[in-house]
């Protein structure tokens, strides 16, 4: 099983970026996905979720209205579109079929 994610970086307070996770050696699609963060000096925090299928979605209360969730299955890719950032979502973000995890990509809102 390997889960790549990418697309942090370097956004001011108020911007958006787009990040995706590609899966593979697995089937994709028989999973649910999940984003989770970790802030520095913090512990791993769950994002939100994407269900098989896509169908359904959840979100910490933190992020509803800001980020939104999504899976391409023809492509073994989740999103986490995150609009309106706020310095308090710096963290490294992770994606994970509940038991396997991605190495994180570094997401930094700040002036």
């Amino acid at each position: 099983v390997q889960l790549v994610e990418s697309g942090g970086g370097l956004v001011q307070p108020g911007g958006s970026l787009r990040l995706s996770c590609v899966g593979s050696g697995f089937v994709f699609s028989w999973f649910a996905m999940s984003w989770w963060r970790q802030a520095p000096g913090k512990g791993r925090e769950w994002v939100a979720t994407v269900s098989r299928g896509g169908g359904q979605t959840n979100a910490i209360e933190a992020v509803k209205g800001r980020f939104t969730i999504s899976r391409d299955d023809a492509k073994n890719t989740v999103y986490l579109q995150m609009d309106r950032l706020e310095p308090e979502d710096t963290a490294v973000y992770y994606c994970s079929t509940g038991s396997d995890w991605g190495q994180g990509t570094q997401v930094t809102v700040s002036t």
